[in-house]
């Protein structure tokens, strides 16, 4: 995480876009003999871990966490968003759509841009032009997913993940 952070110099934080992508882990990346977290979760598709990531507005990552698959966007938004250094919008989608997130973002001193839940509750004053370049933070994900260790995930231990995930995005700051 430490190379990461170092490169992580001048992010473009008018915009920080936060989403998070399921990632199949292998079957013999669960059961770890030691106590320490695993971060990987059952759902349906099986054992799963779930990224959550925050871009700055020119595409490039600028945090992330790791938890297990069955974790929901909204209860490890809170953390995300406490961590993100100050912009001016953070843009998400639907599944980040809570009142207490609201409130957090606005206490910050930030604007939340996300499609609310209820088709007809506030949607009057969406920026749909700035909504449309949620696609970066995928963008970030399918760039991540060509690292094969990231993919499909095989360390058992999550501190060992977050390496793997942390590496690869240092690789992507690095033409910058």
């Amino acid at each position: 995480m430490g190379i990461f952070n170092a490169l992580v110099v001048d992010p473009d934080l008018e915009w920080e876009f936060i989403d998070g992508s399921i990632v199949k882990a292998h079957q013999h990346s669960s059961g770890a003999a030691c106590e320490q977290e695993t971060a990987i979760g059952k759902s349906v598709a099986g054992n799963t871990s779930k990224i959550h990531m925050a871009v700055d507005a020119c595409g490039l990552p600028i945090h992330f966490s790791v938890t297990g698959g069955e974790v929901h966007d909204c209860k490890e938004a809170p953390k995300l968003v406490a961590e993100l250094p100050k912009g001016d919008y953070i843009v998400a989608d639907r599944g980040y759509d809570s009142e207490a997130l609201r409130l957090q973002i606005k206490d910050k001193g930030l604007f939340l841009l996300s499609q609310e839940k209820e088709f007809n509750s506030g949607n009057d004053e969406m920026d749909w032009c700035l909504y449309k370049y949620r696609h970066l933070v995928e963008n970030v994900f399918a760039r991540l997913k060509h690292f094969r260790a990231i993919a499909t995930r095989y360390d058992k231990l999550k501190r060992n993940f977050e390496g793997s995930i942390a590496l690869a995005c240092a690789f992507l700051w690095l033409p910058m």
